[in-house]
């Protein structure tokens, strides 16, 4: 049986964005697809045309709603998440929904505690703003630039963000900001199940939105597991690694960990 593979996007970026890793994954002999989010539009287009079908979901509805297509699933997929999609993944992972986990530049989990200025920054169009909350929010050019881009050429930036880009709910980003004060927090993961999958964590050194400090702390927070749990860096990249002009290396190293898992 083909192993199902599911893509999960993160804030800011449209499903389609996957559309090379889902090719890539194909030929490698994998049963790949990549959902949207709840309320996302089928294209880009779509999206922008109608945010508040995209505001005021949480990461409690991204969870249940990827649950469910897992379970509509003939076998257990494999995971790869980036960003607030690395969180996901890794919440299903924990819940055994998965036979493993590749959670790129993840979004912060419950327990870790560094917030460097730059996420400050890189999440200020949605924290300027309290009834951010239960929006949709768009980034600008320049914004995304800063988020996701910074280590790619402006015009790189402009093309990415013209063809990827849509509105995000801000509610996620509320709710992991808050997940160190809330015992109930739908950011806790469940870091201490011994009997889940494997799980690698990419960073990136130069990411603005999630820093290589915020990686290496999450895995920190599996320190009470003995199940299989990996780090890698790519060192001069940054929050858009997995959609620009390197998303290829990227992808290639996600394929060998898994042949090494022999998944």
């Amino acid at each position: 049986m083909t192993t199902p593979v599911l893509f999960i996007h993160g804030l800011w970026l449209h499903a389609s964005s996957w559309d090379p890793w889902v090719q890539l994954f194909r030929d490698a002999g994998y049963e790949p697809q990549a959902p949207g989010w709840p309320g996302d539009g089928e294209t880009v287009a779509a999206s922008r045309a109608n945010p508040d079908a995209i505001g005021d979901h949480g990461i409690d509805d991204v969870v249940a709603h990827f649950a469910g297509i897992i379970e509509r699933l003939p076998s257990a997929p494999i995971l790869i998440g980036h960003s607030f999609g690395g969180m996901i993944a890794q919440k299903l992972l924990g819940q055994d929904r998965a036979l493993a986990a590749i959670a790129i530049d993840a979004a912060q989990i419950k327990g870790v505690l560094p917030v460097p200025l730059s996420a400050l920054r890189a999440t200020l169009p949605v924290f300027k703003n309290p009834a951010n909350r239960h929006r949709a929010v768009s980034l600008t050019p320049e914004q995304f630039r800063f988020a996701f881009t910074n280590e790619v050429s402006e015009q790189e930036s402009e093309e990415l963000f013209e063809r990827w880009t849509i509105p995000a709910p801000g509610k996620p980003l509320f709710e992991a900001a808050t997940a160190n004060f809330d015992p109930h927090s739908p950011a806790k993961v469940a870091t201490d199940n011994q009997n889940r999958g494997p799980l690698l964590l990419i960073a990136s050194g130069k990411d603005h939105t999630v820093p290589e400090s915020v990686t290496r702390a999450t895995l920190k927070q599996y320190r009470h597991s003995e199940a299989v749990t990996d780090i890698l860096t790519f060192p001069d990249r940054a929050h858009s690694l997995t959609i620009d002009s390197g998303w290829r290396e990227v992808a290639d190293t996600c394929l060998t960990w898994l042949k090494e898992q022999s998944l």
